[in-house]
This record gives C-alpha cells, structure tokens and sequence, in this order.
C-alpha cells in the first residue's frame, strides 16, 4: 500500500493512503505494543505530556481519497443494524464512521499514538452530517488524533473523522476514547467496557473528567441515573451478534466474538459492539423522527431490518454516551422521546430540552433499570468539528 504526505485542511499534515489499511496486521502491532504503553499509562504522575502537548499524539492526518462504499457489504450492515433496505442510494449515518474505522486503527497502532490500544473504552460519540451521502459517491475520509484529555480514570484521546466530497465535509465525527489506568489496590475500574462504553462503571455512575470539549472546563455533569423514557421496543439478541457485525464492519475485537476470547479482558462472555447498539438505536429514533411519533417503532429482532420503509432524510447529528456493556446474548429494551425529551449530552453533560424533530432515546437491560446506552438525535444544525 503506496502513501505520500499532503496538506488538508487544518493545522497537520496528511498522509495520503491509496487504500484501506489491512486491519489484521494493525491489530496485531496494537497487541504488541500494547503492554508497554500500559506500563508507561500506570507510571505515577504520567499524563501523556497533556499540558505542555509536546509529541503526545500523532500529529499527521490519514487520508483515504476516494473511499469505495460496496453496496453488498452496505446493505449487511444495514441489515444488521435496522436501517432501511429499501434501495434508495443513501447511506446511513452512522455508516461512514466503519469506513473510517481501518485509519482509526492505523492511526492508534502509530508508533507515537501513547496509549494501549487493548482495552481501549469508547465513552462517546458525535456524529453530525451535513447532507446523506449516496452509495455511488467516493468520499474521502480523514482521522486524526485531535486531544488528550485528563481523566479521574487515565487519559481519554479525541478521533476525529471526517468525510469530505468535492473538498466540502458532508460528515464528521468525534470519539472519545479512554486508557484506564490502575487504582490505588492495583485493580482496574469497574467501568466494564473493554472497548466500548462511555465513562460510566457497571452499576451507571459518571465516570467522566470535569472536562468539556477539546478538554475546556464543562458544566456539570447530568445526573447518575437518567430519567426513564417510554419503551418502544424489545430486542433479543443472538449470542452471535458479535461475530456477525464484526463481519461487516472489520472491528473483529476478541471481547466481541466468543466467551473465551472475552474472558482474559474480564468477561464472562462476549459484548455486543458499542458501535452497533448505536446504530441500532440510531436506526429505530431516526425511524420515530420521520414518522412524527414518540413510540410505536415496533419491536422484532435487533439484528432485523427494522421497521423503517424509506430514509426521508436524515438527521443532522447524533450523539451518545455509552454507559455498561451488552453481555451476549441478552434482551434489551430500546426507549424514546421525541420532541419534548430533556437528555444528557456526550460532550458536555449538560441537560437541555429536546428541539422539533429530535429524539431522545436509551437502551436498557431486559428488565429495565440497568442503562446501556443514551442519546439525542437531532434535526437542527450540524457544526463540523474545528481542525
């Protein structure tokens, strides 16, 4: 795989890759080098250079220019997701972040990336899209490691990735994603998500920094426990569920696929992905948003096709805090609002009245009082990320 250095737009260079990085070995380099990080992440004191910002990241944007979007690996993903299989030539929203997922893992296997790759907590996720992209279109896609922000628990890193047509960003994203460090009795946190979650523990405490975006001060924090929202939904979900999303997206993460490869990360079996749960809830709230209505999205299978008949449009942004992991197989209930819902923000924690159009939503264990999951989508106006 050729690449050349470029400029784009922003403050760091780019690397220009003439193809997808092959996961495989990314991952592998990301096993390897892992442990050392670890080492370095438990010193007393050590914070990733994070105030003087001095070669702590990657400073180098990759660049993938004219992503192919297959229409057959599409359409699986949209199956197993929820989304609309309708044929109408768009592409979901969430989708662009599993074609920007390769340079996601090239870019934290970087010999300078400083963090453990392997265990790894995704603690939330914006998305915002300017326009639907459409399957025919090549997009070309950009990651770059924008911030290292201290946290009560380790170090969180910002990703970045954005999707830009004709030189305009149609879609962008922000993750964050935190390395834990060792307590004082020299355990882990019981944060529970090896490689996804948002800063919560097991039982859905906060677990996140008093910081806000880009690592400036934030408001403070929504409440531990979220209110209920109505439920709308029941999904079972197939021990399986692992295996086959991690076949269509490429995030093939050992917690995911079998309770023997779960149980050295410390679970008694495999995790759903944290990208799907969000997808799925993605899917059925856009689903509530076209048809104008707070419930009555239908329950059914999670890996269906959900009850959408046609995309409309889609929603300028969505984001979500990802809380506890979805042990496998389970049944989970999915819960919304539209509208009038008042909900906790990823970003900043803050609690504000839904707009017109948006959808408040929550994924919860079977019975109802354990929090996976919660969200906003919204119509309003999507502000891509500064470079």
């Amino acid at each position: 795989m050729a690449d050349r250095h470029l400029h784009v737009t922003g403050t760091a260079p780019g690397r220009f890759l003439s193809s997808p990085p092959r996961l495989a070995p990314a991952m592998v380099r990301g096993a390897l080098a892992s442990p050392g990080r670890a080492r370095r992440l438990r010193r007393p004191g050590w914070t990733g250079r994070i105030r003087d910002g001095a070669g702590a990241l990657p400073t180098t944007r990759l660049v993938l220019a004219g992503a192919r979007i297959d229409p057959g690996r599409l359409a699986s993903y949209a199956r197993i997701c929820g989304f609309p299989t309708d044929g109408n030539g768009t592409v979901p929203l969430t989708y662009p972040h599993v074609l920007g997922f390769p340079l996601t893992m090239r870019l934290m296997t970087a010999c300078q990336f400083p963090l453990p790759v392997l265990g790894l907590v995704h603690t939330w996720i914006e998305i915002g899209g300017e326009r639907a992209l459409s399957v025919d279109e090549r997009p070309e896609i950009s990651v770059y490691a924008r911030s290292l922000v201290p946290h009560r628990r380790g170090v969180e890193v910002i990703i970045v990735t954005e999707a830009r047509v004709g030189g305009d960003v149609v879609w962008h994203s922000r993750s964050a994603y935190l390395a834990r460090h060792r307590d004082r009795d020299g355990q882990g946190d019981d944060l529970g998500h090896a490689s996804r979650g948002r800063g919560r523990d097991s039982r859905g405490r906060d677990s996140r920094d008093s910081r806000g975006r880009h690592g400036g001060p934030a408001p403070a924090v929504a409440p531990d426990i979220p209110r209920p929202l109505p439920v709308s939904a029941e999904w079972r979900l197939p021990a399986e569920l692992g295996r086959r999303y991690g076949a269509v997206s490429g995030d093939r993460n050992p917690i995911h696929l079998h309770p023997l490869t779960a149980r050295p990360f410390g679970f008694p079996r495999a995790i759903a992905h944290g990208m799907w749960t969000f997808a799925r809830c993605v899917a059925e709230a856009e689903a509530q948003a076209r048809a104008g209505a707070g419930t009555g999205a239908g329950t059914g299978a999670g890996t269906g096709a959900g009850t959408g008949t046609g995309t409309g449009g889609h929603a300028s942004s969505v984001r979500a805090e990802f809380r506890a992991p979805v042990l496998l197989p389970a049944t989970v209930t999915y819960a919304a609002r539209t509208g009038t819902a008042r909900t906790g923000t990823a970003r900043t924690g803050t609690t504000r009245t839904g707009a017109e159009g948006s959808v408040a939503f929550q994924l919860r264990d079977g019975d109802g009082t354990r929090v996976h999951l919660t969200g906003e989508l919204s119509r309003g106006p999507s502000s891509a990320p500064p470079p």
